[in-house]
């Protein structure tokens, strides 16, 4: 596996040569730039997993990469160097989004370790979705829907209030979308709004990383540094991957819930704070309760407002839109023109089931623009594992009536290709509704309504 690229940015030579070596040494892939222009200019041109920027430069400082990265690179995580005397302005990066600081001069093994959770973090990320702004949703999300609008509806209705949201999900499908979208359109939005991935935090470190330690706790803890708790009192904090939270410390989470309090390692003062939590996880939180490996009572304490998002296989109609969405993002990265897409390619795209979901789109999407020639893709543009052959598609894209438009002829495809899956699954289990409905992964009601729309409300 590729090990990850740091992008260093220090305007002392001396600092980056001990921080290249350093990095170099455990086996990573080093950049380094003397400013902050210089680090966007190698962000632009080159692939990096973590940005490690000192506050204090020239010209552009710390918090000014650390915004246009948020702009410009969203989910690249960004580490702040700072000198011991300007603690207090790294904390207030950290809570305006900054994974997390380092202290000069830095210990060798947690400059190690923090960069190592940044990289998993990012890797974790990967998986997810991040869109743009755009005009096809609502709340920076992408999707037209019924599934997407009863979610839009959910977000409505409990954004500004202090009740738990658990988002579920496969990956790919944007939990982290409709955590920022609670925290957002909330009467926190002005506050701290910070994540945490659950899956990239060692065990031994993870109650440190929420609660914080005091100077000594532990070997490594030479100041004393506040947890994540602390940092978005006031605002929202987003933990992601939360079934992979280790049992003994489900058991300190809840307790911080249930009492708005909490103390660091090592401390003996009760530090309080007032923090919305929202948490996703792609697993099944109550099968994870039934094999012992999360608590029931912890469970029920987030599963106050559950939002489960759907695979995109479930929501095909909206593929278009990602489709266009996407078109516009990568030619603007890739100073490509490439305007549409073919209907028979975008029957294939349509027709495809998507296990990344929309993280796996954006890939696909991302592929073609950069080695299609012309400014169609067409289906021999696509990937070979969504190039289906004619005789063996599940479905076939009906000529276009008159001047019917691609929507039409989508909408048409996509009802076609959903009865055809149907019918197999209704055929596979001798008309068994229930067992169809497992099948096709969605709920029985769900099937019966699209039955009745499709007109085979007879094979039941």
């Amino acid at each position: 596996m590729k090990q990850a690229t740091i992008l260093v940015a220090d305007d002392e030579q001396n600092l980056r040569r001990v921080l290249a070596a350093h990095l170099l040494k455990a086996g990573y892939q080093v950049l380094t730039a003397d400013d902050g222009q210089n680090a966007l200019d190698i962000l632009e041109k080159q692939e990096v997993n973590v940005v490690v920027t000192d506050l204090k430069m020239p010209g552009l400082d710390g918090m000014e990469v650390l915004r246009q990265v948020q702009q410009k690179f969203p989910g690249i995580p960004v580490l702040i160097l700072t000198a011991h005397g300007t603690v207090d302005n790294a904390v207030q990066a950290v809570k305006a989004g900054a994974f997390d600081y380092i202290t000069k001069p830095f210990d060798k093994n947690e400059l190690l370790s923090t960069i190592a959770k940044a990289a998993r973090t990012e890797q974790l990320a990967r998986r997810d979705f991040r869109p743009e702004p755009s005009e096809a949703g609502r709340f920076r999300i992408i999707g037209q829907t019924a599934r997407m609008k009863e979610i839009y509806d959910i977000i409505d209705k409990v954004a500004d209030t202090p009740s738990t949201v658990l988002i579920t999900g496969e990956s790919g499908t944007g939990k982290e979308l409709i955590a920022a979208a609670m925290h957002y359109n909330s009467s926190r939005r002005e506050m701290p709004f910070i994540k945490i991935n659950c899956a990239a935090i060692p065990r031994e470190l993870m109650e440190s990383e929420l609660f914080g330690h005091e100077k000594g706790a532990f070997t490594g803890a030479i100041t004393t540094k506040p947890g994540r708790f602390e940092l978005a009192d006031g605002g929202t904090l987003f933990l992601d991957e939360i079934a992979d939270l280790p049992v003994d410390m489900q058991v300190k989470l809840l307790r911080a819930l249930q009492e708005a309090e909490f103390e660091r390692v090592g401390g003996i003062q009760t530090v309080k704070v007032d923090v919305r939590l929202v948490v996703a996880t792609n697993r099944d939180l109550q099968k994870e309760v039934d094999a012992g490996n999360f608590r029931e009572d912890l469970f029920y304490r987030l599963n106050v407002v559950p939002i489960h998002l759907p695979p995109l296989r479930e929501r095909r109609d909206d593929i278009p839109l990602l489709v266009d969405h996407f078109l516009a993002k990568f030619n603007r990265k890739l100073d490509r023109q490439v305007a549409q897409m073919s209907p028979e390619a975008l029957q294939q795209i349509m027709s495809h089931n998507w296990p990344g979901n929309i993280r796996e789109l954006e890939n696909v999407i991302e592929r073609c623009v950069l080695f299609v020639e012309g400014d169609t893709i067409h289906s021999q543009d696509l990937p070979a594992e969504l190039r289906v052959p004619a005789a063996s598609s599940l479905v076939s894209t009906p000529p276009p009536a008159g001047d019917a438009s691609m929507k039409d002829i989508v909408k048409q495809a996509t009802a076609m290709l959903e009865r055809d899956l149907i019918v197999q699954a209704l055929e596979q289990t001798r008309g068994n509704v229930t067992q169809a409905a497992r099948k096709l992964k969605i709920s029985r009601k769900s099937l019966q309504n699209k039955m009745k729309e499709l007109g085979l409300r007879n094979r039941e």
